[in-house]
């Protein structure tokens, strides 16, 4: 059986801010042991229930250079850095069984929710064929494109609500109540990773009775950008255009495949600032 994790920062128990998930930031330190520790309560589940599983953890924030390698359960491989193929589900493939999301966050404009947001500040909304979708649904229609059901989310209510809506069968955590984009009511962090080593062992055990996510093609994008600089600049990628108004961009995908990689495109480039 193979297993992907993929981890985020933001939907950490303790979390709150964002100085606490940008490196260099008041208490980035604890967020990222807090994040590993997390990761490791759920590597703990997964190999209870499936003891020969090969897991690979995605580090899926930010950078993604968050978990600590060293403090990592050895019996898994990570996937560390970026720019990578999949963005954060780097490792997944058509043999991947099972995905876990781990301290992930609401999509842009959810709220109360902690630290919502899609993918960057630069992005105000992503929608597929009219749907908006944030980080949990673009990875979950991914996942599902390879055909490996997301059985577990664990991260604030409003997270766990979002994938529900999404993947009725799948199991959550919620190990925090989102008081609003910058508080929460917070599980004691040992009481989160006891119920997430709990949650993911039940979870990996049923794996093969949570439905895929499927979005079929063609998919018509529609992405709203902060900046119109960034409009520009996506503009010049083929078949890429500027719906009418100033901040979104829109262009026709074949499959979830081809809408993941052009959404992540369009992402890294609202980094670059006019010369």
């Amino acid at each position: 059986m193979k297993v992907l994790i993929s981890a985020d920062l933001e939907g950490i128990s303790g979390v709150v801010h964002p100085t606490e998930t940008n490196p260099g930031g008041y208490d980035y330190e604890r967020g990222r042991a807090l994040m590993t520790a997390e990761v490791n309560a759920a590597i703990a589940g997964v190999l209870e229930a499936m003891p020969g599983a090969e897991v690979l953890v995605a580090d899926a924030h930010g950078p993604f250079r968050n978990l600590l390698p060293e403090e990592l359960d050895r019996r898994v491989r990570l996937v560390r850095g970026r720019p990578r193929p999949l963005g954060m589900l780097a490792g997944l493939d058509d043999q991947t069984d099972a995905v876990l999301f781990v301290g992930y966050h609401a999509r842009s404009g959810a709220g109360p929710a902690v630290l919502a947001h899609t993918i960057s500040d630069a992005v105000l909304d992503v929608r597929l064929n009219g749907r908006p979708v944030g980080e949990i649904g673009l990875n979950a229609a991914l996942a599902g494109f390879h055909g490996a059901p997301v059985v577990l989310l664990s991260g604030d209510d409003a997270a766990c609500a979002e994938l529900l809506e999404l993947v009725p069968g799948a199991a959550t955590v919620a190990v925090k109540q989102a008081l609003g984009q910058a508080a929460a009511i917070a599980l004691h962090p040992d009481e989160a990773r006891e119920q997430l080593h709990r949650v993911a062992a039940k979870a990996i055990r049923r794996h093969d009775r949570v439905p895929l996510l499927t979005l079929p093609g063609p998919l018509k994008v529609e992405i709203d950008l902060s900046g119109p600089y960034t409009v520009d600049l996506a503009t010049l990628i083929p078949g890429v255009g500027r719906a009418p108004g100033a901040r979104t961009v829109t262009f026709t995908a074949a499959d979830v495949g081809e809408a993941y990689r052009l959404v992540q495109l369009v992402t890294q480039l609202a980094q670059i600032k006019p010369g």
